[in-house]
């Protein structure tokens, strides 16, 4: 696992002047909206405060209710508010355009870090310095997962996205390989910065038995926390799991996660399966609800075809817990030797895979071990070390007239 990949020339102006004013543009962030990429935004920008570098000050430029949802984030880093909700996405490009550069300006911002995965078209691009971070490419893999609407415009912003921006991060090293390769991106301005995890607590015994009772959760379960999308695949897991509860009466198959685009055909699929009684749907959970789901599993299945990086997989090896995931894209880089890969789509292969967690306890003992060790190569303050290095390279780079 790597984080920055190229270092910071000595000698610069930068060693020079004062800290490095970064702008962080979160004007794509609506709160409860975005997935999975508002909690690594979140948590980096957290880790980059708890890093206190003297070298860097940070000002976000977010939408009007981002303070409230994130209140430790306000409280630790100026806001600065555009006064709107930004439920409409036209309205959120033309404040990105309109607003942003003019905020940017006025700050006295060095460098602009676009979190949201494009650059916004406007004067600020040709004099503003920028790291921008691409989440992953999945709007080019998978077009078929997004309107029409949303496909055209990510297909066109994102190409001349890359163009502006002086250095590109992803969250993983096959999601970077992919913008190199898909978009025609020098390696050189490419950077990974991964996610991090903490330490799983201690789950006291009457949250786990509030949490078991509230979600009629049976002895046995496995766990997959994901909205369901497509490309997530909730489909194969139903599948698999239909093979292993006719002859298992104690085991719970739990989907936790929000609504999402495919709810409709995944509550058939479940009423057909024979065992819709046995799947524990929670909707989106509180976080201290998700902690005890985690020690509560039997095992974590993480099938999605396609992942940037794979944050649940991250999180149930934090939580010692065994893990299956889909040997497909982020997963495998994120995994390691911490759990089990199997192909995506191969409902018999993730029968066996989840058979032998559950039937067999030392293995999956072993297991829960292996992955507690390798979440431990990833740690928030890595992922702000990362982060911090390359502000200063996409400053550095913009100076020497090498982006």
């Amino acid at each position: 696992m790597t984080g920055a990949t190229r270092s910071v020339p000595s000698g610069t102006a930068l060693d020079d002047r004062g800290p490095l004013h970064v702008g962080v543009n979160l004007l794509w962030l609506v709160p409860g909206v975005v997935g999975g990429s508002e909690e690594y935004t979140v948590r980096a920008l957290l880790a980059l405060a708890d890093r206190d570098d003297p070298g860097l000050r940070v000002t976000l430029f977010a939408l009007r209710q981002f303070s409230e949802a994130h209140p430790e984030i306000a409280e630790r880093f100026e806001v600065v508010s555009s006064g709107s909700e930004g439920h409409r996405r036209a309205e959120r490009v033309a404040r990105e355009s309109t607003w942003l550069p003019r905020m940017v300006d006025q700050h006295g911002v060095d460098l602009v870090h676009h979190a949201g995965g494009v650059v916004p078209p406007g004067p600020m691009v040709a004099r503003t310095p920028s790291l921008l971070t691409i989440h992953d490419l999945q709007p080019l893999v998978m077009p078929e997962n997004f309107t029409s609407v949303k496909r055209r415009w990510l297909s066109a912003m994102l190409p001349r996205s890359v163009d502006r921006a002086s250095l590109v991060a992803t969250p993983s090293e096959p999601a970077s390989a992919s913008v190199v390769e898909l978009l025609g991106v020098d390696p050189e301005r490419v950077i990974t910065v991964p996610h991090g995890v903490e330490a799983a607590p201690e789950v006291g015994t009457d949250r786990l038995e509030a949490v078991r009772d509230r979600y009629r959760l049976s002895p046995r379960t496995i766990l997959y926390p994901a909205i369901p999308y497509r490309h997530k695949d909730h489909a194969t897991l139903v599948a698999a799991f239909s093979r292993l509860a006719g002859s298992r009466d104690d085991l719970t198959l739990v989907l936790a996660g929000g609504p999402g685009p495919v709810d409709a055909e995944l509550a058939a699929l479940i009423g057909r399966s024979g065992f819709g009684s046995r799947v524990r749907r929670t909707g989106r959970v509180p976080w201290p609800d998700l902690e005890a789901l985690y020690a509560l599993a039997t095992v974590v299945a993480v099938p999605s075809r396609f992942e940037g990086f794979g944050a649940p997989a991250l999180e149930a090896m934090a939580a010692g817990r065994p893990l299956v995931a889909a040997d497909a894209t982020a997963l495998p880089w994120v995994v390691g030797d911490g759990g089990r890969l199997v192909a995506p789509g191969d409902v018999e292969g993730w029968a066996d895979a989840l058979a032998s967690i559950i039937d067999h306890p030392a293995e999956a003992r072993r297991l829960g071990a292996a992955g507690k060790e390798r979440s431990r190569a990833f740690t928030w303050a890595r992922t702000a070390e990362a982060l911090s290095s390359g502000y200063r390279l996409a400053a550095a780079m913009s100076e020497d007239g090498s982006a």
